[in-house]
């Protein structure tokens, strides 16, 4: 609803001579006039009594007709202090005045409009909004009736095909495990045959060559104490040849082709379920690891919340002796010592283009420049290392090329201690880079090396 000022004569309706005239300037709502308003008032009410005059013929008695708003109100109430009829609005108070109210009373220069103006005003305000109710009634209707019935409909449908597709999925996992499992099953069948048979062909072997051992060593020891001095003498190439006979049977010798083939039970589609259930599982993870900065090298720096460790060609501010920091190699350590359960941490080594991370037992040697202290290049350390491109899995100076599609910018590391298994992930994808299985025989701690930029432990 917009406003209007309009200025314009004000007479003062109580001037006997009408001669005393005040300019005032008096605020209206929906009204476009210019005449006084002392005019409009007194046109207003004299349009009144007219209606009301008419009214009465056809009214019954005590109403008048409001024939601007199109109902039937109650007589007009009269003002208190100028015993004017209440025909006036007042916005600015939001009362009901008379006319001398606004021109010469308390609500002069204040935003006024007629009474069956304003009340022409809220009615049609209550009709848009009974107009917008009857509209979002409409939309409601429609959907409920269309939209939430389609909806029954449909769920039905898509509630079954969902089902057809887990039912679906999992038949396919199913038949692809029984087939893995029953392909793994003679694998084990076949090997442990195979075992089977080179032990009964050394037992077969060895207790032939005992026996004819034990025959050789009884023959000589009876000739040792039975036989005379002077034949004796004379027995020394017979000696010799039943000698010679026993040092052919040769020495026993314990060998690989013994043992059953662990590769025999190795399935990268049962590794990468048991790898999937366990890193997507609710009770997983151990505490978060941080970096030792007991162990970090001079080499390296570490950041204040003790997850970030950044490489540095020259060496730091000679630090004060500790026994657990590497002195040589640019190597620091987790702060959390695993001997049970299963831990998992993610390296973020987006950034660094030469870095391992691994781990270690708690005795690796922290100082010199030996492979002792050198992760990867001892039996006391287990790491994944990145260095001019390449990928590889390193332990006791051993190192085994890995085969890595893209780059990882993220690495995890599960530990499961119950079936003594480390396991390298790329952890945006969850594939599995290298597995590892180990009959560790002392606590571990995470282990790290970088010399090209930083690496950060997730948390």
């Amino acid at each position: 609803m917009t406003e209007e000022l309009v200025t314009c004569d004000l007479t003062c309706p109580s001037s006997p001579t009408g001669s005393e005239k005040t300019s005032g300037r008096l605020k209206t709502e929906e009204m476009d006039f210019e005449q006084p308003i002392f005019s409009v008032l007194s046109g207003a009410e004299k349009r009144q009594e007219q209606e009301a005059d008419t009214a009465e013929a056809t009214s019954p008695a005590g109403t008048t007709a409001d024939s601007e708003s199109g109902i039937f109100s109650g007589e007009y109430e009269v003002c208190v202090e100028h015993e004017a009829e209440l025909d006036w609005f007042c916005g600015t108070e939001q009362k009901l005045i008379c006319s001398h109210c606004a021109i010469v009373g308390p609500c002069h220069g204040h935003t006024v409009t007629p009474l069956a103006t304003r009340v022409t005003a809220v009615r049609n305000q209550l009709v848009d909004v009974c107009e917008k109710m009857q509209l979002q009634a409409q939309r409601i209707e429609r959907f409920i009736d269309q939209t939430l019935t389609a909806k029954e409909q449909k769920l039905q449908v898509v509630a079954s095909k969902a089902r057809e597709q887990i039912l679906a999925q999992v038949s396919a996992a199913r038949e692809a495990l029984e087939e893995e499992e029953q392909r793994l099953l003679e694998k084990v069948q076949r090997e442990e045959e195979r075992v089977e048979q080179c032990l009964l062909t050394q037992r077969a072997h060895w207790s032939q060559a005992l026996s004819r051992l034990t025959q050789t060593r009884s023959s000589l020891v009876h000739t040792l104490t039975h036989t005379p001095d002077a034949q004796l003498v004379t027995s020394v190439q017979e000696i010799a040849d039943r000698v010679e006979e026993a040092d052919g049977v040769g020495e026993p010798c314990d060998t690989d082709q013994l043992n059953l083939n662990p590769d025999c039970s190795d399935s990268k589609l049962l590794r990468a379920l048991w790898a999937t259930a366990v890193l997507l599982g609710p009770s997983a993870y151990g505490p978060s690891s941080k970096f030792d900065e007991r162990t970090v090298s001079p080499l390296l720096s570490l950041s204040d919340d003790l997850y970030t460790l950044t490489f540095h060609k020259k060496a730091r501010q000679l630090q004060l002796y500790d026994p657990a920091r590497f002195d040589c190699w640019p190597n620091a350590l987790g702060s959390l010592s695993m001997s049970s359960g299963t831990h998992s941490w993610v390296v973020d080594v987006g950034q660094s283009g030469a870095f391992k991370v691994g781990v270690c037992y708690t005795s690796l040697e922290r100082k010199g420049s030996g492979n002792e202290a050198r992760l990867g290049h001892n039996s006391q350390s287990w790491v994944l290392s990145h260095y001019d491109g390449d990928y590889s899995f390193c332990h006791a100076g051993k190192k085994e090329p890995l085969q890595v599609a893209r780059k990882p910018q993220r690495i995890g590391l599960l530990l499961d201690w119950p079936s003594q298994t480390l396991l390298f992930y790329e952890a945006d994808s969850s594939t599995v880079l290298h597995t590892v299985t180990h009959h560790f025989s002392a606590a571990l701690l995470p282990a790290f090396a970088v010399t090209d930029r930083s690496i950060t432990i997730l948390h």
